[in-house]
């Protein structure tokens, strides 16, 4: 196949940025039917729904004993990987730890100058539910960065779901659930699974927040359960915008964007934005040799050929004007002096500096989070963090010279609002007793 080439402000170029930018927030009725009714069984019929939707959707026949993943088979599995596998899991785990303790939100408290004490509690939920993708894939590196930064947060229980696989345990999940400290693990999958999350089984117990990638259905249930139960963000196919100058080396740049197409969903988004014509023809030009032997090259193929392009700019303000338009997942700058333009972003999940910096180091073990806001919702959204597993609770202590001081203005600003009642309450409180504020009439 050969990639396209296009010139910013052609009437091709229009049409295909007009399509890329509306990528984000599409929802199919049927899957939306299908999963409402998934959703409603699992809340009236429990673990009887999760096990037979699993049977039916799964093909693994599971019983209320044996859906969890029990401690001795975590720690086997741990154990069963090969030395090499398991530093390099640990060495993630490592990188990603160290990273989330800086992201943590602290409480705080100060008295302003009326003599008000204000402040912020912040404290972790205490249950959290993460979902990692599974069926025929396996995804430890999902498992560590969903995980670990509820564990720095200092949540208490961290419930894992995931689809089993009828070919046998994930060994390589399981091992990651372990080394990232998750709680209890289930060997469940898809809407029926994070149903179970929000409203609980007779097995599992409900959570707070769920978090992690998943497929349509998925995401389909965790819009349906938000407000029963906190969400991440509803995520979508990888994206991969690589601002690109005419020092760049034309297979580093094909081999991110077909690092980010190969995920296989068909909607991966890879783009590449250049104001070297030079550039653009070489990139092209490497894209079958790159594909030659690649297992996945047909899934590649698919998705470039449906959000894959190569733009050629008038000039880099111009790349980053149209990179902050699309607001993608992954950003690289592989320019020279890429950290003297960092000011020019105003939109993306995460950015690579330098040609040294390719997305699949932040994939894995970079530290900063693989969860990522996708279909333009950098331009509102941020990575997950430790900060996402917390609530905070505002605190108020007022004095009597506080009270007296601010509050006609409380009043004045209720009564505005047509409220007396809390008027009078602050009222009271000024008169020194009671009967005085329910003398006061808001005016007609």
């Amino acid at each position: 196949m050969k990639l396209e080439i296009v010139r910013s402000g052609s009437p091709t170029f229009k049409l295909w940025l007009k399509a890329l930018c509306e990528r984000g927030g599409a929802e199919d009725a049927a899957v939306e039917k299908a999963v409402a009714g998934i959703v409603k069984a699992v809340k009236r019929r429990r673990d009887r729904a999760v096990i037979e939707f699993t049977a039916r959707f799964d093909r693994i026949k599971l019983s209320a004993s044996t859906m969890r993943v029990s401690a001795a088979e975590l720690r086997a599995s741990r154990a069963a990987l090969k030395p090499e596998e398991r530093k390099a899991l640990e060495l993630a785990a490592r990188r990603i730890r160290e990273f989330h303790l800086r992201t943590v939100d602290r409480s705080f408290s100060y008295r302003d100058r009326v003599g008000i004490r204000l402040g912020q509690v912040v404290r972790p939920l205490e249950r959290v539910g993460i979902y990692v993708p599974g069926g025929q894939g396996a995804y430890p590196s999902t498992v560590l960065m969903n995980a670990i930064p509820a564990k720095v947060a200092g949540v208490r229980d961290i419930v894992m779901v995931s689809p089993g696989n009828r070919a046998g345990e994930r060994s390589a999940v399981l091992a990651a659930a372990a080394i990232a400290g998750v709680d209890e693990v289930y060997r469940i999958g898809g809407a029926q699974s994070i149903a179970a999350l929000a409203y609980g089984t007779d097995t599992i117990r409900p959570v707070d927040k769920i978090v992690g990638p998943g497929n349509a259905y998925v995401q389909a249930a965790k819009r349906m359960v938000y407000g029963v139960v906190d969400i991440d963000k509803v995520a979508g196919p990888s994206e991969v915008v690589v601002i690109a100058d005419e020092h760049a080396n034309a297979q580093w740049v094909i081999a991110d964007l077909i690092a980010q197409a190969e995920h296989g969903s068909g909607d991966e988004a890879a783009v590449m934005l250049t104001p070297s014509a030079h550039l653009a023809v070489a990139v092209a030009a490497a894209l079958d040799r790159a594909l030659q032997d690649l297992p996945r090259a047909e899934a590649v193929r698919r998705a470039l050929s449906k959000r894959g392009g190569l733009v050629v700019v008038r000039d880099l303000k111009e790349a980053f004007e149209i990179a902050n338009r699309i607001a993608p997942e992954h950003l690289e700058l592989e320019i020279k002096n890429p950290e003297r333009w960092i000011g020019a972003v105003r939109s993306a999940g995460a950015v690579f500096l330098g040609a040294m910096s390719p997305a699949p180091l932040g994939d894995y073990l970079a530290g900063p989070n693989h969860v990522l806001p996708t279909g333009g919702a950098a331009r509102f959204a941020s990575p997950l963090g430790a900060y996402d597993f917390v609530k905070r609770s505002s605190i108020i202590q007022a004095t009597t010279e506080a009270v007296r001081r601010l509050g006609p203005s409380v009043a004045r600003l209720a009564r505005m609002e047509g409220f007396e009642a809390h008027a009078r309450a602050i009222e009271l409180r000024l008169d020194g007793g009671a009967g005085k504020g329910r003398r006061r009439r808001v005016s007609q």
